[in-house]
């Protein structure tokens, strides 16, 4: 395939992927590199769009990310976005400030320009999603506003039609942003001439030729969850790989009801050899007593890719392969400079054995196009997703313990079953059950007691970079909290429906 036409510059930002997924959506292939990489690709590449991220610095910070010479001397249009605005505002004469009372964070009101070609046609008032604490105060020479937040006065977005310069100051390319799409679908189509060129069976071309390179003579171990992510990767691979493809699952004592036997159903459905291996007794050990969310993630993760090892040499595997997709290693801060959010288990394991990560540039949702490209079951194609350190994360304020894991497994699968019962458990992107173990007062028989709260909380995605918290009817808060409270160390529930930002997806 011929190299990609757009290109996004990673300056830094939580969303830089997201970028690269909205377009993708678009029907465009992409190449994201950091600034360094991006000077030594447009050394022997021509691309038709330049792209800047958003970011978290300042631009008048010590060793703030910048962008090289030849971004702005190519000849070809630039979109900077957030912080790619005000990059381009500060490098090109311009003032950025920052103003304590005209900080945007999340959803804003925007007027366009549009007579702009970026705006074209999109008149009136656009609900926008934004974040950020500088605004460009002063445009360069040679700009000129095109956009205005309704509320603070801001200067939304610039353009210079005479050099193809173009920034916005809130971030198009997230879910939340009404026009968002058409947006960068004017930018690339209106203003670079930019052709679709991506579809689904190309990933899984792309990605069986990658593994193929490398497949001759070696053997491939596949950390296996069930889930719609390693499900769907085993799928492609095993044409690939055959036998010398090995899944592994390892039980650590904290899945849900019944999930080993689902999980061999998908692994049959995929075509792969399936190993499943009890390691209950030494998750428990590593854990410990701890009740901090970074520690039980950081030692699930070593003991995690110790198994991983273990079973790699036990087949004999030159190469182990992992199903991390592009969220887990934004939120692990392998991103550019992206801040990190949370360990992944999956992600920077540094094991002995090779890793490879082929979805490590794609989303949930493409997972799942993908899922649905090959043919798998709905059961795998729509399963929602389950975190890998799994009901150990679910536990809050005691260690996780064997107990308390059964109070919250027993919970996560009644309030399952109710939201199915209600027909509301498939549109959700993802529910979360956990357990707060610090002791809440109650009444039971007449008596006073004392017992622990279920949290329930579920959200709706479409990349898990953002998310939206979902509010249930009463009737079905009811019912759940009436079934829950049944068990005997139970006496409350809560319901959590915050956003993604400022909360985050689990609890931990």
């Amino acid at each position: 395939m011929e190299q990609p036409k757009v290109l996004i510059v990673d300056l830094g930002s939580q969303y830089t992927l997201v970028i690269g997924r909205t377009i993708r959506e678009l029907g465009f292939r992409t190449v994201i590199f950091s600034s360094q990489r991006a000077e030594k690709w447009l050394a022997i590449n021509q691309p038709k769009a330049i792209i800047l991220s958003g970011g978290s610095a300042s631009v008048y910070e010590e060793n703030a990310p910048t962008i090289p010479s030849v971004v702005l001397s190519a000849g070809v249009p630039v979109l900077g976005i957030c912080y790619g605005m005000q990059l381009l505002a500060h490098i090109l004469g311009g003032e950025v400030t920052s103003h304590r009372g005209n900080k945007e964070y999340g959803k804003a009101i925007v007027s366009f320009n549009s007579k702009d070609q970026l705006f074209l046609d999109l008149e009136g008032d656009n609900v926008v999603w934004a974040s950020h604490g500088d605004s460009v105060t002063k445009l360069p020479f040679g700009f000129k506003a095109i956009a205005y937040s309704k509320e603070s006065n801001n200067i939304a977005a610039m353009s210079n039609l005479e050099e193809k310069l173009w920034g916005i100051q809130f971030h198009p390319e997230v879910t939340h942003t009404d026009r968002g799409k058409a947006i960068l679908w004017r930018f690339l189509t209106v203003i670079c001439g930019c052709e679709a060129d991506w579809e689904p069976k190309d990933a899984i071309a792309e990605i069986q030729n990658e593994v193929g390179q490398i497949a001759d003579g070696n053997k491939f171990l596949i950390g296996f969850s069930g889930g719609v992510d390693s499900s769907t990767l085993s799928a492609i691979l095993s044409p690939v790989l055959g036998r010398n493809l090995l899944a592994v699952t390892i039980n650590t004592g904290a899945l849900r009801m019944n999930e080993v036997e689902e999980i061999r159903a998908n692994a049959k459905s995929t075509g792969v050899r399936l190993k499943v291996i009890n390691a209950s007794s030494r998750f428990q050990k590593a854990i410990g007593n701890t009740t901090h969310a970074e520690v039980k993630r950081k030692r699930f993760k070593k003991l995690y890719g110790r198994i991983l090892e273990e079973s790699a040499r036990d087949f004999g595997a030159d190469f182990i392969v992992q199903g991390s997709l592009a969220t887990d290693i934004i939120e692990s801060g392998k991103v550019g400079n992206a801040a990190l959010i949370k360990s992944h288990h999956n992600v920077g394991l540094n094991l002995s054995v090779n890793e490879l990560h082929p979805f490590r540039n794609i989303f949930k949702y493409e997972v799942r196009d993908l899922a649905r490209a090959l043919k798998l079951p709905v059961s795998i194609a729509e399963r929602q997703p389950f975190p890998g350190p799994g009901l150990f994360l679910r536990v809050r304020g005691n260690p996780p313990r064997p107990d308390k894991l059964a109070i919250t497994r027993w919970a996560d699968a009644e309030v399952a079953k109710i939201l199915k019962k209600f027909k509301l458990y498939d549109d959700l992107s993802q529910l979360i059950v956990g357990l707060n173990c610090t002791k809440a007062v109650g009444i039971k028989g007449d008596a006073r007691v004392y017992g622990y709260v279920v949290d329930v909380r579920a959200v709706k995605t479409s990349d898990f970079m953002t998310a939206r918290g979902c509010h249930f009817p009463d009737e079905v808060e009811a019912e759940i909290c009436g079934t829950v409270t049944k068990h005997p160390k139970v006496v409350h529930v809560a319901f959590y429906p915050t956003n993604k930002p400022p909360a985050t997806t689990e609890f931990e």
